[in-house]
């Protein structure tokens, strides 16, 4: 964007030359007001090339350059004589760029210098050339400045509001992505991660697992006689069992764990890098925590809950479905013993 605006004010220093050439503007100024041009024109481009310009709130000198641009033009309307119409193009052009780049307040503070500045340098040449000038072409370029900046001014503001308008609807779809991954990966109603969620993360630490050596346990719990709760209380008190159950269990495993809900009353527990003797105290912990935490049900009843848990160690080469299916017998030989117990997968129990 700086070479494309220093490209606009070389093509309006040729523009002055042309006019030099055809006579309707001295040399000599037009030499000067070049330079000076130019001069500002390298000074901002090696400002920003260098990349000192980022210490600074706006690196890319918008303000500055439409500031420097207008005063520019403004002593071209001075000195350019019979050729003052090729200066109107020109600060259209100009305040283009500051439409995208300036804020509203700026392009307000621009919209007021503009106004004072042109109004200046056509006063000044009302009074040094009123013969070559009449007032009537005075006021036809006043007016017509007046109109350009307004327009850049209202250019901007709506620019401005579309901008914010976009900013807004990126941040509503963003919220609305994060919705959708947490009901993609969340249990609705105990705020655990869901049974796809547990898969991937299961695929991903039983690779992790075998490459390391780690020891690797996975656990399946299962809520006892869940169903005489629905039967007996509602769903609405099964679901608040359930939703105790998680928080208890939550309080009970370590940070580096995984929780998740497999479905119904059925929950996965995953332990990563945990000894099968360390896995039993943890495991049993559970169990204890959530025979000693009744739930208070709606209608002040309470109801007292018990866990059984299947655990079982993944070996060299294991995959998921082999895992989940030894704790799962796991499980059931807990339930067939008696309930509120963990039985380990034959092999897996610590020494």
């Amino acid at each position: 964007m700086t070479v494309l605006a220093a490209l606009l004010m070389l093509c309006c220093i040729g523009a002055m030359y042309l006019a030099v050439a055809a006579g309707m503007v001295p040399a000599w100024p037009v030499h000067g007001w070049a330079l000076v041009c130019s001069s500002g024109l390298v000074v901002v481009y090696a400002l920003i090339r260098s990349g000192y310009s980022r210490r600074w709130r706006d690196p890319a000198l918008t303000l500055v350059q439409n500031v420097t641009a207008m005063a520019c033009v403004a002593a071209a309307y001075v000195i350019a004589g019979q050729a003052r119409g090729i200066v109107l193009p020109v600060l259209a052009v100009i305040l283009m760029f500051g439409v995208f780049g300036l804020t509203p307040r700026q392009m307000v503070w621009v919209l007021v210098y503009g106004l004072v500045l042109f109004g200046l340098a056509i006063a000044w040449v009302q009074w040094r050339e009123p013969q070559q000038q009449p007032l009537a072409l005075a006021a036809a370029y006043l007016l017509m400045i007046v109109v350009v900046l307004l327009a850049g001014t209202f250019l901007n503001m709506r620019a401005h509001a579309v901008r914010e308008k976009l900013r807004r609807q990126k941040a509503e779809l963003a919220r609305a992505v994060e919705q959708v991954r947490e009901l993609a990966t969340r249990d609705e109603l105990t705020g655990l991660p869901n049974r796809r969620f547990m898969m991937e993360v299961l695929q991903l630490e039983i690779r992790r697992s075998q490459r390391s050596q780690h020891s690797l346990l996975v656990a399946q719990l299962d809520l006892d006689h869940f169903k005489a709760v629905n039967d007996t209380h509602g769903h609405a008190a099964g679901d608040e069992a359930l939703r105790a159950f998680a928080r208890t269990v939550t309080r009970c495993v370590r940070s580096s764990d995984v929780l998740a809900r497999w479905g119904g009353e059925e929950f996965v527990l995953l332990m990563c890098n945990t000894p099968a003797t360390e896995g039993t105290r943890l495991l049993e912990r559970v169990r204890r925590a959530v025979a000693a935490s009744p739930v208070a049900l709606p209608g002040l009843a309470t109801v007292g809950l018990t866990v059984s848990i299947g655990a079982a160690r993944v070996q060299p080469g294991e995959g998921m479905n082999a895992v989940l299916q030894r704790a799962d017998k796991a499980l059931y030989t807990a339930k067939r013993q008696g309930r509120d117990r963990v039985v380990w997968a034959p092999g897996d129990a610590p020494e």
